[in-house]
């Protein structure tokens, strides 16, 4: 049997299972139990997501799942999946994980963490968005002072994630945790106006005045999409609303109007400098990868940040970027895995 502590080049560690929670009839917990030898790679901020490489009818597949454990409170890593239609790896979890089964893991990244601040929180999940929400305000309740309200969209009530947990989480912080459950079903789907209402409801539910709150939202793009908006109209600075999409975003077909085309793209990544030709739609890290480079990547949606790069020479455009700001992107940085050259030669540099 392969030791649990080997880790392969491209940084994954073979993981076993030690539980599989049943949440809902959609939905699935594992806790994972991680080898005494990587413990310090696997030390994680509420709001982090690990990578899972899974083969599947003889092709690997890697994908994101937010923890939705509490550093601050559970002693084991637990990542929760829900089924989705088109969905093989989370679908391929909820029918076959077992106790005992070893996943390769990569070691946890993203961005969706707590500010550095004592703002309280407002967070806004959509299905599954409830993941990495829920290690929000578990961590806030447990690990500071200031308080936390939830938005949670949902089908129905029987999709309701972690209903029993939240409703313990209320009775446990009296005062400090209000959650609010919107149901398709009964209410609608989430318009702005809902966001509105819930919003203008903070100050006088305790959620403090809007400067002094941070806003978390996860959830189907639609949903973040309508939440994100409802916010920024509402004259909420954009610096204090944070966002984590795991949408995967198509690559164009080549534009034939495109004025330019790219012939080739020099990357330097370490100590090897490789000018490689360009295919037409490959992103930068695809080029990466078929230059025979083993590039730094995790979540390959644009929001870890965990593959950014420095174009030096050339341009090139991002299709999705949840990672960097705007002075990095002016700079001439991108999320290589979301990354497409524009100019006819482009140099990247992995730094």
């Amino acid at each position: 049997m392969e030791s649990a502590d080997v880790i392969d080049a491209d940084g994954f560690t073979p993981v076993r299972i030690k539980q599989v929670i049943r949440e809902t009839s959609d939905a699935v917990s594992l806790v994972l139990g991680i080898p005494e030898p990587s413990r310090d790679r696997f030390r994680y901020a509420a709001g982090q997501f690990i990578t899972i490489r899974a083969r599947i009818d003889g092709a690997e597949h890697c994908r994101c799942y937010s923890m939705s454990s509490s550093p601050a409170v559970d002693p084991d890593l637990r990542i929760t999946v829900k089924r989705d239609r088109d969905g093989l790896v989370s679908n391929w979890i909820n029918d076959t994980a077992t106790v005992g089964d070893a996943l390769r893991v990569a070691p946890p990244e993203g961005r969706f963490v707590l500010t550095a601040t004592e703002r309280n929180v407002v967070t806004f999940a959509g299905g599954s968005g409830i993941t990495p929400v829920f290690s929000l305000v578990h961590s806030t309740l447990a690990a500071t002072t200031r308080k936390a309200r939830l938005f949670y969209a949902n089908r129905n009530l029987d999709s309701v994630i972690f209903r029993a947990a939240l409703a313990d989480m209320i009775d446990t912080h009296s005062g400090r945790l209000q959650v609010h459950h919107h149901l398709d079903d009964l209410d609608g789907v989430v318009s702005p106006q809902h966001i509105a209402d819930f919003i203008g409801d903070t100050e006088l539910e305790g959620g403090g005045p809007r400067s002094h709150t941070d806003y978390y939202v996860c959830g189907p793009a639609p949903f973040m999409d309508t939440v994100e908006r409802a916010l920024l109209d509402a004259g909420i600075p954009k610096q204090q609303v944070h966002l984590e999409r795991f949408s995967f975003a198509a690559i164009p077909p080549p534009d034939p109007a495109e004025p330019v085309v790219t012939e080739e793209v020099t990357i330097e990544l370490g100590h090897r400098t490789v000018t490689a030709p360009y295919r037409a739609g490959n992103t930068l890290l695809q080029t990466a990868r078929l230059a025979g480079l083993k590039a730094p990547f995790s979540c390959e949606t644009g929001s870890c940040g965990t593959c950014m790069a420095h174009v030096v020479e050339g341009s090139a455009r991002m299709l999705n970027n949840d990672a960097l700001d705007d002075d990095e992107v002016s700079e001439g940085w991108v999320v290589t895995c979301q990354a497409l050259p524009t100019s006819r030669t482009a140099r990247v540099v992995y730094e």
